[in-house]
């Protein structure tokens, strides 16, 4: 087994140098990072301390790679039931997880995340929030270095494997739902963040819908935030007959902008998040058990981990109404 020691004379520093690049330490010169890295790549260094872990009864050791919502002030709920599912299917399952904020690693390149990753003795990468920008992601699980499950994106290969709803599906369904109960004809719809694998899913949903019951459709981006949303409202809404939203968030917003406009348009929402139920006004939604997605992400790796191939697993939803009574604890 490589030794602390072999490394740091491979990197040409001291060992308390290596322990700090390891841990994550401020003040180390990008340069010796690097020189670092590229030795614990070399000599392919693990950790004594998860050597020792891996060689237990731990299954593996992954990391969940994490986008954090930083459009609202509210509670990224979405982020912590992902984080909750994942998390105590790991304990089941003994696989060892730590989280990784993607703004931690958003300044490495392919290669440096890959070092990072396996200093860490990582071998499964559970990935939320990639979008179709995410160059540097894509190359990370292009490489199959790890074993990846990617949610809320489609792609696969022999050792990535994808977990979502049909999006596209359910963004038709609580659409169509809404409209029909108050027989619309001119619909905004307040889009995603663009180049977001959901946003595409959802927005071609909204487009077929729009397309098989003839509507007037108008289309503008709200980039997951409600203050963007309430904006959009503000501005197109007045001659519209409905407000259909690509996440609860923005429903919200625009919900809010509406009763300030003082005029009523049917809105609904999708994600099923708990603050829907304390808006004040019932809205449809489309409910996503974010919890049970993360499991199923952990219990995927798992499979990866045992030699099987990447596939794509697709869970139910279900179209919902969120009331303060069935939310409070």
């Amino acid at each position: 087994m490589v030794s602390i020691k072999e490394v740091a004379d491979k990197a040409g520093v001291a060992i308390s140098t290596v322990s700090k690049v390891l841990n994550n330490y401020p003040y180390v010169s990008e340069e010796t990072k690097k020189k670092v890295r590229a030795a614990i790549h070399e000599l392919n260094y693990v950790p004594n301390t998860i050597a020792a872990a891996l060689s237990s009864k731990q299954t593996g050791r992954a990391a969940i790679l994490l986008s954090l919502n930083t459009q609202t002030q509210a509670i990224d709920e979405i982020t912590m039931q992902y984080l909750s599912g994942v998390l105590n299917q790991a304990l089941a399952l003994n696989i060892e997880i730590i989280t990784i904020f993607l703004s931690m690693i958003s300044h490495m390149t392919p290669e440096e995340i890959t070092r990072y990753l396996q200093s860490q003795g990582i071998t499964g990468l559970i990935i939320c929030g990639i979008s179709k920008d995410d160059r540097y992601l894509h190359q990370l699980i292009e490489s199959q270095v790890f074993r990846c499950v990617v949610v809320d994106a489609p792609i696969t290969n022999e050792n990535t494997s994808y977990v979502w709803i049909d999006n596209r599906r359910a963004q038709y369904e609580v659409a169509k739902k809404t409209i029909l109960e108050n027989t619309c004809k001119r619909v905004l719809y307040i889009a995603g963040k663009k180049n977001g694998y959901v946003t595409n899913e959802r927005l071609a949903g909204m487009r077929q819908l729009a397309d098989e019951l003839d509507l007037k459709l108008l289309v503008r981006d709200g980039g997951f935030s409600e203050l963007k949303a309430r904006k959009v409202t503000f501005r197109y809404a007045g001659n519209k007959d409905a407000v259909v939203c690509a996440s609860d968030l923005m429903a919200i917003g625009a919900m809010n902008a509406l009763t300030e406009m003082d005029i009523f348009r049917p809105v609904c929402g999708f994600d099923g998040i708990t603050l829907m139920g304390y808006v004040g006004k019932q809205m449809n939604t489309v409910r996503q058990n974010f919890y049970n997605i993360g499991v199923n992400a952990v219990t995927e790796l798992k499979r990866l981990f045992d030699g099987e191939s990447g596939r794509d697993i697709v869970l139910p939803f279900e179209l919902v109404k969120l009331y303060y009574r069935d939310i409070i604890c």
